[in-house]
């Protein structure tokens, strides 16, 4: 879960770099071609022979390049975006009224549609309103100033002229906007992509953590994990507890390498884990060579008493045939309870789903009392199987805090017993 936190952080920042790479580069772009764009439009107005004031183009470049190498040096965004977004919206509206009217400037003015055009892949769709109003605002204006300032006339510009211009423009100012256009959608696309690729790696770790979380947890309490409840502490009534314990394994490992130890213990629990998986049954731990598993946490199954009890069986069966462990001299004894007990899941690192209660003391004592090949059962136990399952006549022990109980050496299944459920 860890590891799924970690990527999930990575690709939040991953996904705000992109975003603000691409739009500094935008700007940076937009910024390029304006200046270009001005360049070009001055040289193309002198070989036409025309007489016209470079002071504000020339002033709109120094300003320009000035804040680009500003932003350069110090990486403030924010003033270089300021400064060109400025640029963009004033300087197309400067140059037309030193020129006249919107007619003998070609419609100078369109090129300040950029601003707002640009505020919106840079700065964000709300950030951009203020400047489409600025700009919606500064065309009306300039079309009060042509309607009653204007004198009719065109400047001393011929009409071919002024509509070779206004061609320019509206080309120029197309093109720009198409290419930057372009541009933002292709570097989306590829953030897109990468990001997909993340999401697809996090879904990965997720599935693992799961998994993880599952093999450690019962499933209803890894749910309640994940919905971040505070600590899990639940009562349960009735369950059935078993504890088995291998014999002569302590003795067995003096003489084998820790390896081939380890394995041979992961094969006796892999299976075991299988039976319990089975049986519907919820493995709660492994303790050195013992093994304890409930049934009854969830009421999915009513006969949790007699899944412990047919699981108990066949696990005797299997560390007693199983030729490898056969070879070892290994065997199972086992300890059954049933009765209430108290659940939940301890500590923050390396947190443990535990069970606590009376219930839980006795079947592990039952288990340590046991000898090769014993299944020993609490009374409360022995009451719901005895019409299914044979049992021997009940012996007395003593049981710290609990004083002398009766256990019943449960011996196999009764031969056509009826299949019901017998309660205590």
């Amino acid at each position: 879960m860890a590891a799924q936190s970690k990527l999930a952080i990575m690709i939040d920042k991953s996904v705000d770099t992109q975003e603000g790479k691409l739009q500094k580069n935008l700007l940076i772009l937009a910024c390029a071609f304006m200046n270009f764009a001005v360049m070009l439009w001055l040289a193309i107005y002198w070989v036409m022979g025309q007489n016209y004031s470079s002071n504000v183009p020339l002033a709109y470049q120094a300003i320009s390049i000035t804040s680009l190498v500003y932003f350069l040096k110090t990486k403030n965004f924010e003033v270089f975006r300021f400064v060109q977004l400025g640029l963009f919206l004033f300087a197309p509206f400067i140059m037309q009224w030193t020129i006249g009217s919107s007619v003998t400037a070609s419609g100078v003015m369109l090129w300040a549609l950029l601003a707002p055009m640009a505020a919106v892949v840079v700065s964000g769709w709300r950030e951009s309103i203020p400047w489409f109003v600025a700009y919606i605002v500064l065309t009306f204006v300039s079309g009060v100033f042509d309607y009653f300032l204007g004198v009719g006339g065109t400047g001393g510009l011929e009409m071919k002229t002024i509509g070779v211009f206004f061609a320019l423009n509206f080309a120029a100012m197309s093109s720009i906007l198409y290419l930057l256009l372009r541009y933002f959608v292709l570097e989306t696309e590829k953030i897109k992509n990468q990001l997909d690729q993340q999401h697809t790696l996090l879904a990965e770790e997720q599935k693992k953590s799961e998994r993880l979380l599952l093999n450690v947890l019962p499933t209803s309490i890894a749910e309640r994990l994940k919905d971040n409840q505070g600590l899990i502490a639940d009562g349960h009534a009735d369950v059935t507890v078993m504890f088995a314990d291998i014999t002569n394994f302590t003795q067995m490992t003096e003489q084998m390498a820790p390896k081939e130890m380890v394995e041979l213990l992961n094969t006796i629990f892999t299976w075991f884990d299988s039976m319990s998986e089975k049986y519907g049954l919820e493995k709660i731990k492994t303790i050195g060579d013992a093994y304890m598993v409930v049934g009854g946490l969830t009421r999915n199954r009513v006969d949790y008493v007699k899944n412990i009890v047919d699981m108990a069986l066949e696990m005797r069966d299997f560390v007693a045939l199983h030729p490898e462990l056969a070879k070892h001299n290994l065997g199972l004894h086992v300890g059954i309870a049933t009765g209430p007990v108290v659940a939940g899941v301890i500590g923050t690192k390396r947190f443990i789903y535990d069970l606590w209660g009376d219930t839980v003391n006795i079947a592990s004592r039952l288990s340590d009392d046991g000898h090769r090949g014993d299944i020993l059962t609490d009374r409360t136990t022995y009451n719901r199987l005895r019409q299914q399952y044979t049992f021997e006549p009940p012996t007395v022990i003593t049981v710290k805090g609990k004083g002398e109980m009766s256990i019943y050496r449960l011996t196999g299944k009764v031969k056509d017993a009826a299949h019901h459920y017998v309660a205590s």
